[in-house]
């Protein structure tokens, strides 16, 4: 595999020792390649300018600038860079904060070598991925918000169902344009009609939604 087809992953931690860590495993796959690191979110964001990276695992509590705060600012001026947080704790406010910021992953530090991998790989295909106790913790919030919603008073088209459906799965904008044979940009403006009618701020918060009532089918093929 040429280094142009590689991941090109930044890593972002306060320990020293994390990011060695990290990089050791990382730098062992053929499609990942460690493009740069850092050891506060304000170093993170210049990174991201000067290095240009496909994804972000970010650490969460940092100094000069957290995690979430450098989540928010990436996502603002590089929408085409995915962010991973990084975290050793699963704390319902700081989980959630992430995920509005514009985190697409969440994995645990002490989450396998093989997980953190699968979670890179997900960003950069566009794709939600959710530490199991992360996933649990979302679910309730999304199942309590559901409860208070009338679902009559925020109705979806069969095509948005259809898409809210894709979603569920974990499938990009662009692999729910190629299934519905529609443009990337309609797959997208459809994710956000979706989002803004059931009040959800995140593909994952929708993903979930559609599973708590129901509204994922089976797995599309691919």
């Amino acid at each position: 595999m040429t280094s142009a087809a590689r991941i090109r992953v930044l890593l972002v931690d306060d320990h020293a020792m994390v990011r060695r860590g990290l990089r050791g495993f990382l730098e062992l796959l053929d499609d990942m390649e460690i493009v740069g690191e850092a050891e506060n979110g304000r170093e993170a964001v210049e990174e991201v300018e000067r290095v240009q990276p496909d994804v972000v695992l970010m650490d969460l509590l940092m100094p000069e600038l957290d995690g979430i705060g450098a989540i928010a600012a990436i996502r603002e001026a590089w929408p085409a860079v995915e962010v991973v947080a990084l975290t050793s704790f699963v704390e319902e406010a700081r989980v959630t904060a992430a995920l509005e910021a514009g985190a697409s992953g969440f994995i645990l530090k002490d989450a396998d070598a093989d997980d953190v991998a699968s979670a890179i790989r997900s960003a950069h295909r566009g794709e939600v991925h959710l530490d199991p106790a992360v996933a649990l913790l979302v679910a309730r919030r999304v199942r309590s918000k559901a409860a208070r919603t009338d679902e009559r008073a925020v109705p979806l088209t069969d095509r948005e169902r259809e898409v809210l459906s894709l979603v569920a799965h974990g499938l990009s904008n662009k692999a729910i344009a190629d299934h519905l044979s529609i443009t990337e940009r309609t797959a997208r403006t459809h994710v956000s009609n979706i989002l803004g009618k059931l009040g959800l701020s995140s593909r994952t918060q929708a993903a979930l939604y559609a599973v708590e009532r129901g509204l994922a089918v089976s797995e599309p093929a691919r």
